[in-house]
Formats: C-alpha cells, sequence, structure tokens
C-alpha cells in the first residue's frame, strides 16, 4: 500500500508523531508500577489486587497487537492509528478521574488497546513516510523512544505520585496524547490505493490467548504467600517470664502453661 510523497519537513513531523506515539505506549507501561502502593491504601485493597492495574494495561496491550494490524489493513492504518492515540488520551483522562478501582481498570485496559494500535503502527508507518535510505535510522528512533518511555516511566510517576497523588501519573498522557495526534494528523499522509482485502479476525485464537493470558495473570497475583506461613512455623514457641534470671520458658511443659 502506497502514500503520496511528502516533504522533509512533512517527514520529520511525521516521524516525530509516531517517536511520540510510541513513547506514550511505552510511558504508559511503567508509570503506573510505582504508584501501586499509593493506589492500595488509595482504595484500601491489597497489594495482589492493585497490580491489576499495570496487568490489564499489559493484558490488552498484548491481545490487541495480536489483531492491530489486520485492523490498519481493513480500516486504514492513518485512521487507525488516530483511533488508537485519541482512545489512549481519552482512558488516561478515565483513569486520572477515576473513582472506584473497577472504573481505573476498565481505563486501564482501554488504554492498552490505544497502546497497542499505537505501537503496531506507529511502526508500520516509518517505511512509507521516511526518506529512502533512512528507515534504519527511523526505526532505531522508535526503538530508542520505547526505551526511553520504559525508563523514564518509574522516576516521572514517583516524582508525581509525591507531588500530587496518584491521579496526577496520568496527567503528563493528556497533553503529549493531543500533540501526537495533531502531528499524525497533520502529517502522516494518507494511504492511497486499492483497499485491503477484508478478512475475518481470528477470534477463536484471539479469546485462547486471553484465556491463557487471564490465568497466568491470576495464577501470579492469586497464590497465597507461603513465606509468612513458613515463617510463623519456624519462629520457637518461647514464651518470656518476668523473673529475675529473665529465663524463656520453651518447648512442652508438664502442666499447662501460664498466658504470657
Amino acid at each position: 500500500m502506497s502514500v503520496s510523497p511528502s516533504s522533509s519537513s512533512s517527514s520529520s513531523a511525521a516521524l516525530a508523531g509516531l517517536a511520540l506515539s510510541i513513547l506514550l505506549a511505552s510511558l504508559g507501561a511503567s508509570v503506573a508500577n510505582v504508584g501501586l502502593p499509593a493506589l492500595a491504601a488509595a482504595f484500601r485493597i491489597s497489594f495482589q489486587q492493585a497490580q491489576w492495574v499495570v496487568l490489564a494495561y499489559l493484558l490488552l496491550i498484548t491481545l490487541a497487537s495480536v489483531n492491530a494490524g489486520r485492523l490498519g489493513d481493513q480500516f486504514g492504518r492513518r485512521r487507525a492509528l488516530l483511533a488508537g492515540i485519541a482512545l489512549f488520551v481519552a482512558a488516561s483522562a478515565g483513569c486520572g478521574a477515576a473513582d472506584a478501582f473497577w472504573a481505573l481498570i476498565a481505563g486501564r485496559a482501554l488504554q492498552g488497546v490505544g497502546a497497542a494500535l499505537m505501537l503496531v503502527l506507529g511502526m508500520a508507518f516509518v517505511a512509507d513516510i521516511a526518506p529512502q535510505g533512512e528507515v534504519g535510522r527511523a526505526m532505531g528512533l522508535l526503538g530508542a523512544m520505547s526505551a526511553v518511555g520504559t525508563a523514564l516511566g518509574p522516576s516521572l510517576g514517583g516524582a508525581l505520585i509525591a507531588g500530587f497523588g496518584w491521579r496526577a501519573m496520568f496527567w503528563p498522557m493528556l497533553p503529549l496524547g493531543a500533540l501526537a495526534f495533531g502531528l499524525v494528523w497533520r502529517s502522516v499522509p494518507a494511504p492511497s490505493g486499492p483497499a485491503a482485502e477484508r478478512v475475518g479476525f481470528d477470534l477463536a485464537g484471539s479469546g485462547w490467548l486471553a484465556l491463557t493470558l487471564a490465568a497466568y495473570a491470576l495464577g501470579l497475583t492469586l497464590k497465597p504467600d507461603h513465606a509468612q506461613g513458613a515463617s510463623a512455623r519456624s519462629t520457637p514457641s518461647c514464651c518470656w517470664r518476668p523473673s529475675s534470671a529473665a529465663a524463656p520458658s520453651c518447648g512442652p511443659s508438664p502442666r499447662p502453661a501460664r498466658p504470657c
């Protein structure tokens, strides 16, 4: 599928929009990691439950990435990319305004879907907008932006949470997402030529993938804490009684032990 030629400045702006989209998708995955203790305290839930704020994003970005390319072929890559950015920004606003934990999980899941479209389709556009001979350098730039987003997330999230609370870790997504949307809208050309053949999605395969990932996540978050039980069993049943010798009374006693 070919696109109309564009100027050098337009190609640079389009590449900047794609790079910002990749940065946002990676930032969304890592920014919430340091906020789990604050979320557990805010919603009065366990740390294992708070982990679903991260897991919901990762599960949906993995699941949606399988079908993102097919979605772009059927409805147009530019249109699907813009829809992904808009969904990511709207879901970020919903996460920042969530008053219930289920609403936060739903927002993070929608964020993951938008991020999948941004990651997959952002990479797919590189060969169309980068000048000939610069495709490798453009791919390296997008890969570097993904690494920057992953590394920047914990420090940025920690600073925002310390200064403004857990809702603030979703605030940077709004202006950055709006900027990415504007750059892609103005600079990424619409594809021309015959539309791709509409082929149905692999619903059965996607369903099995979703079931497998959900089972794996549940196994990690709902497993019992054996460390605490082992620690309790390894502690000797010693009872300190106040006496002149201050000697502990350990082990079985021939007569009922007095309460300590």
